[in-house]
């Protein structure tokens, strides 16, 4: 894999901002809101509740790490959609760019952005609610590796449903987040939910990680090895995402779909 092309792709993200200041607010703006939103809630519940919790570190880190991994996801989908909307595949891919160079800019691109989105969520959430992610420890860095992955890994099979199934299906992936955070329990335990809830949670690396900051903001011992098990399956799915892409890209090339592609539904 050559750097020059994915830098590429980096630097077309970077002037597609630079160009539109409206591509820049969000970023921060529903960032700050959802921090906003839920530190007031959070500082409420604290002042009523005689339970002893800190719904600031419990809730309000749960909204933090899960915001920042549905960034991850819609950065690559994003960037993706960026070339659908503008019908750039075709000079895309007649350069000598590689379809791998081509997905590892789109994911550093997401990756980079969304640092910038949780610098801004760190920033409010720390010094005005009094938010601290010291108390996660080592732990946190193993916290964000595995939501990081997992969302490229669904990122990356997003862009793969849009090119198989056509722009029109965008709308089937802002919902994702939204859709697996029942089963992830971001802000419940694991055992509230039914068996066969549960038994879908156990595929889902975040699941692992909201159970393991619990853990930790409870003063009770992690489960290394569940958290290491959450990581080897965000590993597996980012490597089955990559693969699913390839196939659906080799598709589109095949049967021509990239020079018929528009903005309808493509069968």
């Amino acid at each position: 894999m050559r750097l020059r092309p994915v830098a590429a792709i980096l630097l077309r993200q970077w002037y597609l901002l630079r160009g539109s200041p409206v591509r820049v607010l969000p970023m921060f703006a529903w960032v700050a809101i959802d921090i906003v939103l839920w530190g007031f809630i959070t500082r409420y519940l604290n002042a009523v509740s005689g339970a002893g919790i800190n719904f600031t570190a419990v809730l309000l880190g749960a909204v933090l790490l899960w915001d920042l991994f549905s960034r991850v996801i819609q950065g690559v989908t994003t960037a993706f959609l960026e070339d659908v909307w503008s019908r750039n595949f075709l000079n895309l891919f007649a350069s000598p760019l590689t379809i791998s160079e081509y997905v590892t800019g789109l994911v550093t691109a997401s990756i980079a952005g969304s640092v910038i989105g949780l610098t801004v969520m760190l920033a409010l959430a720390m010094p005005v609610f009094g938010l601290s992610f010291l108390a996660l420890g080592a732990h946190l860095l193993l916290f964000l590796c595995v939501l990081y992955g997992f969302g490229v890994a669904l990122g990356v099979l997003a862009s793969a449903m849009v090119l198989r199934l056509g722009p029109a299906s965008e709308w089937l992936v802002w919902p994702i987040p939204a859709l697996l955070s029942p089963f992830c329990a971001v802000f419940y335990p694991l055992s509230v939910l039914p068996g066969w809830m549960r038994a879908i949670a156990h595929l889902l690396p975040p699941s692992y990680v909201f159970e393991g900051m619990r853990a930790l903001l409870a003063g009770r011992p992690v489960d290394t090895s569940a958290l290491l098990w959450g990581a080897a399956l965000a590993a597996l799915e980012i490597l089955i995402a990559g693969y699913v892409f390839v196939a659906v890209y080799r598709h589109a090339v095949r049967t021509g779909l990239l020079a018929r592609y528009s903005a309808e539904t493509v069968s």
